[in-house]
Parts: C-alpha cells; structure tokens; sequence
C-alpha cells in the first residue's frame, strides 16, 4: 500500500483473494476490473493480479487485486504473496461445504503471513446456485461475526455484491491508512525535532497488468 500523488491516484491497495480453487476467486477478479466472466474457467496456476482505479471518500484509490491459487502445491507461492496486502476477500463455495470448512484454515494462513490490520472480507460465492446451497446463509454471517470479518453472499455470474464487497473493503482501508496519516502529522507537528513528512506503507512496485487474459477458477 503507497501513497502516490505522482502516478495518477493517491493510494495504492493491495488485495489478495483467498480460497479453495473452483470457488470463483478469478471470476470475482474478472468481474471487478474487467466487468467480464467466464463459464468455461481452468485452474489458477500460480498467481495473477489485475487492477482497477476508483474513487474512495474523494481519494483516487488503485486496487491491485491479487488471485492466490487455492491449490495446496501452490501454497508455498502464494504465501509471499500476502505480504504486502492490506485487504483480504476469503470466498467459499455455498454449493461445497468443504470449501466453507476451510475458511478457518485459510484465516489461520492469512494471519500468519499478512499485516494484523489487514481488512478481511469473508464471501460466499456463487449464490446465483441457491437450489444447489449447501451452505446457509446465517452459517457464513456467524462465522464472520465469530472472526470479526464482514460477511456477503456474492455471484460473479450475476454480478451481484462483487462490486459492493470491494467497495466495502477499499473504504475500511481507507479509514485506517487516514488515522494513521493523520496521526503521524499530529506527532510531527507536536516536536520541533521531527520534521514533517510523508508517511508511506509499500506495497511494492508491480506492473500495472493482469498476467492472464482469461480467467479461472
């Protein structure tokens, strides 16, 4: 995460998505910045980002939205991949409870790895399949109140709550990087030793481009 008046926004915001594979993490990536899904979608191998330029709270904020392969041999690479974030989007499947029963598994990662006030989403996915639903609705809003995550229930088919959830997400990051700016000017100004400055949290310097064309997952 960096602040850069320079490069045409003035935040940038790592996201990472986070889940079993086949829960639709690249379709919600797809759909976000690209407004785009697809039916016939493969596994993610590896990891693949895509961005997108919004306006939060009157700020130009670039979400940089990072897919994680949710496959177990590829752990071991999307873990670095975690440092860095400051928003995380945990989506499980309604139609698979297994994917619902690793979300704790997933938490457990994230915490390890990512910052400790990193914001986190928790989404169940793909509830244009209600008449395949496995997994409640209040079951997914419990567990998020149990983890003190924010709950929706999404479809990328549909678009429905994909735009919603992230926009819930670049706010909650918003408000935290602006305390802690706004706290780092009172703590300049309040010593004649300090001088004034900048306050930057890196994310890092990527390029401004999706490695995949299609989606998946």
């Amino acid at each position: 995460m960096a602040y850069k008046v320079d490069h045409g926004y003035d935040y940038l915001f790592k996201i990472v998505l986070i889940g079993d594979s086949g829960v639709g993490k690249s379709n919600i990536l797809a759909r976000f910045t690209r407004n785009e899904f697809c039916l016939e979608s493969k596994s993610t191998i590896g990891v693949e980002f895509a961005t997108r330029t919004v306006q939060v709270e009157g700020k130009t904020v670039k979400a940089q939205i990072w897919d994680t392969a949710g496959q177990e041999r590829y752990r071991a690479i999307t873990s670095a991949y975690y440092r860095g974030a400051v928003g995380a989007l945990l989506i499980y499947d309604i139609t698979k409870a297994q994917s619902f029963q690793n979300v704790q598994r997933w938490l457990r990662e994230l915490r390890e790895h990512a910052d400790s006030n990193i914001v986190i989403m928790l989404a169940g996915n793909k509830a244009d399949l209600s008449n395949n639903r496995v997994v409640k609705e209040s079951d997914g809003q419990k567990l998020a109140e149990q983890e003190g995550l924010v709950f929706l229930e999404t479809s990328a088919l549909e678009a429905l709550n994909v735009e919603k959830a992230f926009q819930m997400i670049l706010l909650d990051i918003h408000k935290i990087v602006s305390k802690k700016a706004l706290a780092a000017q009172e703590a300049a100004s309040s010593s004649t030793s300090i001088p004034s400055h900048t306050t930057t949290i890196k994310v890092g310097d990527y390029d401004n481009k999706s490695s995949r064309k299609c989606c998946s997952n």
